[in-house]
């Protein structure tokens, strides 16, 4: 695993996701990938807007309600119970507190918590899948650089190993800052994650690169700022396997005058079967580990892209 890491990492996650006993049936819907994955690698901090606005468990569910622009939070059984501006209240207050986390993984379809897709219902009763939750509404509009997720859509092996790789890069580029950025370290950073970027999108990294053709065009805090913003829209560009198979092709160039060609063949037929969805991208990314740790490669050992993310939560073993 890269260096570089603060010392501890510290993702927000929907307090029922945790087997706390928060529903408001006194239940919970603990994620054992959550629980039992995650939980060897990042501390969390346990969010349920419900309890902290003082509903207690178990209590009376709510929904959302009118326009899912605006909507309110009211009771299904007793619609004038209205907890609309305490949610939102709840969840200004927790986006004021949380400078420190580097993700956060909400409860699906939760009219407090839901990312998207919450229903909303209408006048005559009626849903729509249209909606976010109350208090995820406030944490993203207030971090619109932090790394998001619902458990429903981790069960997504694309969408979990995009998730766990963008908190990574949140948190290192949250330990270059803290520790005081300067122009060779901006530089050095965006030259490690290439690969990285390259397997979500090409464009996106020459425009990087562009923006840090002259950092002397702006204060170096604005252009932080400006790159820190592009770079996690670029790793939201979901990864392809031509994409990758083009970066592996590229990391396969550093070794071709360490390789005799029976090996350097072997390697590029193993690319070319991932291309066509023989393997999954751990295949060929472990032979490569396995080359350049026979044949180093200063440039290559710095880069992020072999090692984005621990390999025990095998995120790669199924794209």
């Amino acid at each position: 695993m890269n260096k570089r890491l603060p010392a501890r990492i510290i993702i927000g996650v929907s307090a029922c996701l945790l087997g706390k006993e928060v529903r408001f049936d006194g239940g919970h819907k603990r994620s054992r990938f959550i629980t039992d994955s995650l939980a060897g690698h990042f501390e969390f901090s346990a969010f349920c807007p419900e309890v902290a606005i003082g509903m207690g468990t178990p209590r009376q569910p709510i929904r959302l309600t009118g326009d899912a622009s605006n909507p309110e939070a009211v009771g299904v059984k007793t619609p004038e119970l209205n907890v609309t501006q305490p949610l939102r209240d709840y969840g200004m207050k927790v986006a004021g507190d949380i400078h420190d986390l580097c993700g956060f993984i909400f409860k699906k379809d939760s009219p407090s918590c839901g990312m998207q897709r919450v229903k909303v219902y209408n006048e005559k009763g009626m849903p729509e899948r249209s909606g976010t939750g109350l208090f995820a509404r406030e944490i993203m509009n207030a971090h619109p650089l932090l790394p998001v997720e619902e458990e429903g859509r981790l069960n997504d092996a694309d969408l979990r190993e995009n998730f766990v790789t963008r908190v990574y890069v949140y948190a290192r580029w949250k330990a270059l800052i803290e520790n005081g950025i300067s122009k060779s370290g901006l530089i050095k950073f965006h030259t490690r994650h290439k690969y990285l970027v390259m397997s979500h999108s090409n464009e996106m990294y020459r425009e990087l690169g562009q923006m840090l053709a002259d950092l002397n065009s702006a204060s170096l805090a604005e252009i932080a700022d400006s790159y820190i913003t592009r770079l996690m829209l670029a790793l939201s560009v979901p990864a392809t396997r031509k994409r990758h198979a083009n970066v592996l092709q590229h990391l396969l160039g550093y070794l071709k005058n360490s390789l005799d060609s029976a090996h350097r063949m072997d390697l590029d037929r193993t690319i070319d079967a991932y291309r066509s969805g023989e393997f999954p991208l751990v295949v060929p990314i472990r032979m490569l580990q396995h080359h350049f740790s026979m044949h180093p490669h200063p440039y290559i050992s710095e880069q992020v892209y072999l090692d984005p993310h621990p390999q025990n939560l095998k995120l790669r073993n199924t794209l």
